[in-house]
């Protein structure tokens, strides 16, 4: 069985479900798109000094939904999740038996297809729009997953990936909201040009956990839409510092990788309800302390919540 390469276990970032797409329409979420290259620098978020999680023995997050703000839930619109709802299959070997699971020994879908990617973004008048076709600038893997693919074991994503009308607005200078609000199936737009969902599959299961996705932690789903539900590996986070920034929630506050200032992971002991942080970090070319999103490798993974006010709930405008 083809795993998880080690390196992408290591970041398990944008980790997105193997099958969203078969499993589930995801609630498109709208957020006015932001479009503006930000490129964040080492910035200084502050980590309470949270020890690295074991990438073997990660928590899995089933069920771990809410309709109020809660540390390690996502706060989801969704009401219900059906019982029987297409997804994977059967439980991977990666599961521990305990309530964890072992990122390093999941199964990777295979292939390298190439995409013409395409994401323009521009801000004006206070709102970052960004407009493109939901195509990632890396590979991906061969959707529908070939009968003779390991991964189609356990989850056989019959959807194929599909060019989408991708436009979204953000607010372009974010304000904290006197109350946090749910999230729908979408959350946010990763800087390599296609979507981010929440951290569930169509039946309220971890998708990070349970569906398999290729290399850069995506896949498809129903229509054809690529998405990760956790942050992929395959966007550049360098350094040894504070993380970049890698993507924009819809409620225009920025998603950042996984280290704080001192280079330490950040775990949900770190963050609040809505899995974000108030911090210094780069954005639009200065350093500012503001509240932001930290992409980890434990569930939620992304977004529990918005901590501020989405202009769009789908990608498409």
């Amino acid at each position: 069985m083809r795993t998880m390469p080690a390196f992408l276990a290591c970041l398990l970032l944008f980790a997105a479900c193997g099958g969203d797409a078969d499993e589930a329409t995801p609630a498109s979420t709208t957020t006015t798109p932001a479009s503006t290259t930000t490129t964040p620098a080492s910035t200084t978020t502050t980590s309470t000094g949270a020890a690295g999680l074991d990438p073997t023995r990660l928590p899995v997050g089933d069920g771990q939904h809410s309709t109020t703000p809660q540390e390690g839930f996502v706060m989801t619109c969704q009401a219900e999740f059906p019982e029987n709802a297409p997804g994977a299959q059967v439980e991977g070997p990666w599961f521990n038996g305990d309530g964890t699971w072992d990122a390093t020994a999941k199964a990777v879908v295979d292939g390298e297809v190439e995409w013409p990617a395409r994401l323009e973004t521009e801000v004006v008048d206070g709102v970052r729009t960004f407009t493109g076709n939901d195509l990632p600038d890396h590979p991906t893997g061969e959707f529908p997953v070939a009968e003779d693919d390991d991964a189609a074991q356990y989850d056989r994503n019959p959807n194929a990936i599909a060019e989408q009308v991708l436009d979204v607005e953000i607010p372009a200078e974010p304000v904290v909201a006197d109350e946090a609000t749910c999230v729908g199936g979408e959350v946010g737009i990763v800087l390599t040009g296609a979507a981010l969902f929440n951290a569930f599959d169509a039946g309220g299961r971890d998708a990070v956990a349970w569906e398999t996705q290729d290399a850069c932690s995506g896949h498809p789903q129903d229509h054809g839409a690529y998405h990760y539900h956790s942050l992929t590996s395959c966007l550049a986070d360098p350094g040894d510092g504070q993380s970049t920034l890698l993507g924009y929630a819809y409620d225009g506050f920025g998603i950042y990788g996984p280290r704080g200032a001192d280079g330490v992971e950040l775990t949900n002991a770190d963050l609040d309800e809505c899995h974000g942080t108030t911090s210094e970090v780069m954005w639009e070319g200065e350093l500012v302390e503001m509240y932001h999103y930290v992409a980890t490798r434990e569930f939620p993974y992304t977004v529990g919540c918005f901590r501020g006010t989405p202009l769009q709930t789908s990608f498409e405008g």
